[in-house]
């Protein structure tokens, strides 16, 4: 009778096992997406995890749908406008958590710092820069995982922008010396609406290689207290990453994405002014290519950080009207679970 319950018992722990190995894994450097993806995992019953993320984004250049155009297509006497920018390099902080109140819900809050700069010329000549800095809007979500098995799992994400972000960012520029002017869209912090934030990942994972795709959107919703309000934004995610080592992997990535047009007009800005401040010149398709590495600690007493870099660079950019081109994208991360 013994003999048939051990039986029993290492037949039940062996099923066990062979489900808990059948699973996706997080345990691995290839468990996590390229740093750049938000909402790529969740966590189980009672987990914690903390994040730090730093992006650089740069733009610089002109395009006109999707050519190269010189600064001197955009202003006057060649269009109406009499300042183009030139440039603007964008630096973020992110500070995430991440808790799993149950193995199927994970709980997440993020905020961000941001600081941006634009140089513009004039159809005079003359050259000047703005600058804006602040904490950009706070987002909190639910990811709701639909099932991991067969080494696969697909779980949904719903979440809230709230606009805790400036929309009244101002400096001063020559027209307005020794004055401040609200500055153009670009510029500003936040988005001044409340916005829905929603998207569906899949994960795949075989012995040293794994596949993702995340289809992302974020809606905007009303208008904000300066009558506009930003594009609602769509993009696709496929990427797939080589466990090189137990500690180490690389990863490709491609997104393909869309922007709507600023819809309203802050009735402030002089849309003839700069190319910045005409909602005309909004909204985009684009794709990007990017390659990174995830660094993780699966032992040790750093067991379970993880750092994260990620480099990408445009494809292709459609713009509508005329707008800056976004050049290099830079993303470093670090994540730490409890």
């Amino acid at each position: 009778m013994k003999k048939h319950i051990y039986a029993l018992l290492l037949a039940a722990t062996q099923i066990i096992f062979a489900q808990e190995e059948n699973k996706w894994s997080g345990a691995r450097p290839d468990g996590h997406a390229p740093i750049s993806v938000m909402g790529d995992h969740t966590h189980g019953k009672g987990e914690v995890m903390f994040s730090y993320r730093y992006m650089y984004m740069n733009m610089d250049e002109l395009n006109r749908g999707s050519e190269n155009v010189p600064f001197s297509n955009a202003l006057r006497p060649n269009d109406i406008y009499m300042v183009t920018p030139t440039s603007m390099p964008m630096n973020m902080h992110m500070l995430g958590a991440m808790y799993a109140p149950s193995d199927k819900i994970t709980l997440v809050g993020m905020v961000n710092y941001l600081s941006s700069e634009m140089d513009h010329v004039t159809a005079m000549g003359g050259s000047f820069t703005t600058q804006s800095s602040g904490f950009g809007d706070t987002k909190v979500s639910a990811l709701y995982k639909f099932f991991n098995k067969n080494t696969q799992q697909l779980h949904a994400q719903v979440g809230l922008s709230i606009p805790t972000g400036s929309i009244d960012e101002e400096d001063v520029t020559p027209a307005s010396s020794p004055n401040e002017v609200i500055l153009p869209y670009p510029m500003q912090i936040g988005s001044g609406t409340w916005d829905a934030e929603l998207a569906l990942t899949y994960l795949k994972q075989w012995g040293t290689l794994s596949f993702g795709s995340q289809a992302r959107t974020t809606l905007r919703t009303g208008k904000n207290d300066n009558n506009y309000r930003l594009g609602n934004k769509y993009s696709i995610n496929n990427w797939v990453a080589v466990k090189a080592l137990d500690w180490l992997s690389f990863s490709g990535r491609i997104e393909l994405g869309a922007i709507d047009k600023v819809e309203g007009i802050n009735p402030v800005l002089n849309p003839m002014m700069v190319i910045t401040a005409d909602t005309a010149n909004s909204g985009m398709t684009y794709a990007n290519a990017g390659l990174g590495f995830n660094l993780y600690a699966f032992k040790g007493t750093l067991k379970d950080l993880r750092l994260g870099f990620e480099a990408a660079l445009p494809v292709f950019q459609n713009m509508n009207g005329v707008q800056l081109r976004t050049k290099e994208t830079l993303t470093l991360g670090l994540q730490y679970a409890l």
